[in-house]
């Protein structure tokens, strides 16, 4: 399979301009997520007016479960209620994913995350990818989705193969990691970046290693265009900080 190949050549990406970003709209490039697994109705609340307060894009949890109270608690603001789907080992049928996003769509999801057949890519059964894509992005309707590749588990040649297959099917976002395991390198990032370069499919970062905001900081600067974290406030928080060592640049007004 080869790198580019057998889907169409359509644009090349913008990388995303820091200096045209303060703290009051930063948080439109982060995904905000509250996932442990002993998470309570309490948390979901205060991480639903969290992700409010910081301006995100969305607001995650483990499950569809919490969508009503998030929707409860996200009503009137812009922030997206959004739902991991088969989270996080990814190892259902295509069916049962499927169901599983119609569900959460049901419940008011406006974005949906899956996490890939890691075994069968491995095994070379892309056949059972793209069905599980493409019924993914058929349960979705309208609502943004984002595949996630969990490339610590992936070799170079695989993160590449799951990317072309995630742009044969056209999912809105291509995704590095659950968050639950090792993180993705720099390396690994630029290897979907390289891949998916000439599409129209998003990069989206998770699992981002400590020290959080620097490296949250350096993957949006190499071309992630969101990045999906617990750790969103204290990112954003930091972006003051990032300046003055040098590491953000400088803001330089809005266009």
């Amino acid at each position: 399979m080869s790198k580019i190949g057998f889907y169409e050549r359509r644009r090349r990406k913008t990388m995303v301009d820091l200096s045209k970003y303060t703290k009051d709209n930063i948080g439109k490039l982060f995904d905000y997520s509250v996932l442990p697994k002993n998470t309570d109705e309490k948390d979901i609340r205060q991480g639903c007016r969290d992700a409010v307060k910081y301006n995100c894009a969305a607001f995650y949890a483990s499950s569809p479960f919490w969508l009503p109270v998030m929707k409860e608690e996200l009503k009137g603001s812009d922030v997206l209620p959004a739902a991991a789907i088969n989270f996080p080992f990814g190892s259902s049928t295509p069916s049962v994913k499927a169901f599983e996003t119609e569900e959460a769509i049901k419940l008011g999801a406006r974005s949906v995350d899956t996490v890939m057949n890691i075994g069968a890519l491995k095994d070379g059964k892309y056949d059972v990818i793209k069905e599980e894509l493409r019924l993914f992005k058929e349960a979705a309707e309208d609502a943004l989705t984002k595949y996630i590749l969990e490339v610590a588990f992936l070799t170079d040649e695989e993160i590449s193969i799951a990317c072309e297959l995630v742009a044969e099917i056209g999912i809105d976002y291509a995704k590095t990691a659950s968050g639950q395991f090792d993180g993705p390198s720099m390396d690994q990032f630029l290897i979907m970046k390289q891949t998916l370069e000439n599409t129209d499919i998003k990069l989206k970062v998770a699992g981002v290693k400590f020290p959080r905001p620097q490296n949250a900081y350096c993957f949006i600067m190499a071309g992630a265009e969101l990045i999906g974290t617990r750790a969103a406030p204290e990112i954003i928080d930091a972006l003051d900080k990032m300046r003055a060592i040098g590491i953000v640049p400088e803001y330089a007004g809005a266009s």
